[in-house]
């Protein structure tokens, strides 16, 4: 998992910079909420009909979706998200608002980039998987000790 954290790092910082610092400051790491959003495909954290529908897309076009759909969720409070501290991101990204609409969670998921410079995730994520096989570790923030 350090692995698909590393690589949604890499796009956390390039779709949404001041919220990525906000998170590096408290270091806040993704295994803190996007484990839980990854291995209950959103479940447990969106109303039942907006994760049905992330779970046909992620049928759809892959696990890059459901990476992208994290990121959406951090681009749509990104406001709420800058005014929180630790405690509070934490315990809000653990369950997140009832209220969220389709419309908006989509046109957010929509307005993310899944390409880093020229490389697309699957590329950023085999040049984080050689990385480790190489063993290093400098190269990705969520790898770093």
């Amino acid at each position: 998992m350090l692995k698909y954290f590393a690589t949604f790092e890499v796009f956390f910082e390039e779709n949404l910079s001041k919220l990525f610092l906000h998170f590096k400051s408290y270091s806040l790491t993704p295994d803190i909420y996007l484990i839980d959003w990854i291995f209950t495909l959103y479940s447990r954290s969106l109303p039942l009909d907006l994760a049905c529908r992330v779970w046909d897309v992620f049928c759809r076009d892959g696990e890059e979706f459901l990476f992208r759909t994290g990121l959406g969720i951090l681009r749509l409070y990104e406001d709420i998200l800058l005014q929180m501290d630790f405690i509070h991101i934490a315990q809000f990204l653990t369950k997140l608002p009832e209220d969220i609409t389709s419309e908006k969670l989509f046109s957010c998921i929509a307005a993310i980039q899944m390409q880093n410079s020229t490389k697309k995730w699957t590329q950023v994520f085999a040049s984080v998987m050689k990385d480790i096989k190489e063993g290093d570790k400098n190269s990705s923030p969520a790898l770093k000790s």
